[in-house]
């Protein structure tokens, strides 16, 4: 089965407080966007990648990323959206030759191993989508504008949604369009497919599979990094 990765690039990182886009801040010497692309272009089961990234970014994505490290497997540069399902569309509206399976994962977690991705990927012949998360340890509250608490969650049924998130090709393509077509809001791909009524398996993700959005998360992440290698 042919599987492309849609990975997106394209933030702007205004959480993270830095001049520059969050994909290319240092993590050991490399940029972050490196690190994940490094784990997609090493894992045999990904045929391509469609990477989607800012207009303003396009010469340093070009230059300083693909000409520097060589990824082969990055088939097109995909200009983003407004929004991170903007993004996603495009993405998807991009693949030229349909494919089977589409794999759709933030570019800003780079801890992700290429085993996961096999993993979700494998599951594909028995679900039509496929997502890691984590369950939710601490005590969730739904509070007011104002600041008190309105009610508490059973925590039991809650969980951290992460990427890579693995889909059928064909299904999430329709989903994307139906949710562009009613004007829906996603919080995540899934998302679309749940509006459908489509279900969704949910598989355990990993602690180290985080997304790096804040400066403490840079920071947890250069120190991560020396304890993951060799073992992803």
């Amino acid at each position: 089965m042919r599987t492309l990765a849609i990975i997106l690039a394209g933030g702007a990182g205004k959480r993270m407080g830095a001049a520059t886009n969050k994909q290319f801040l240092l993590i050991d010497n490399k940029p972050i966007i490196v690190h994940t692309l490094q784990i997609f272009e090493e894992c045999r089961a990904v045929d391509g990648i469609y990477l989607v990234v800012n207009q303003k970014d396009l010469p340093m994505i070009q230059e300083e990323i693909l000409e520097t490290y060589r990824f082969n497997k990055v088939l097109k540069l995909v200009i983003g959206g407004r929004l991170r399902q903007d993004s996603v569309r495009n993405g998807l509206e991009a693949i030229e030759n349909p494919c089977d399976i589409v794999i759709i994962h933030d570019g800003a977690r780079p801890f992700v191993s290429p085993s996961f991705i096999d993993k979700g990927i494998f599951l594909m012949d028995v679900f039509d989508a496929v997502i890691p998360a984590l369950p939710v340890k601490d005590t969730i509250k739904v509070v007011s504008k104002e600041g008190f608490v309105q009610k508490t969650l059973e925590r039991d049924s809650l969980w951290h949604i992460q990427t890579p998130q693995t889909f059928k090709y064909d299904l999430i393509t329709k989903a994307y369009r139906e949710g562009a077509a009613k004007k829906l809001y996603g919080y995540d791909d899934a998302t679309f497919l749940e509006h459908m009524g489509k279900k969704v398996k949910v598989i355990e993700g990993s602690p180290y599979n985080i997304k790096i959005t804040t400066p403490e998360d840079l920071i947890i992440a250069r120190g991560m990094l020396s304890q993951l290698k060799g073992n992803l």
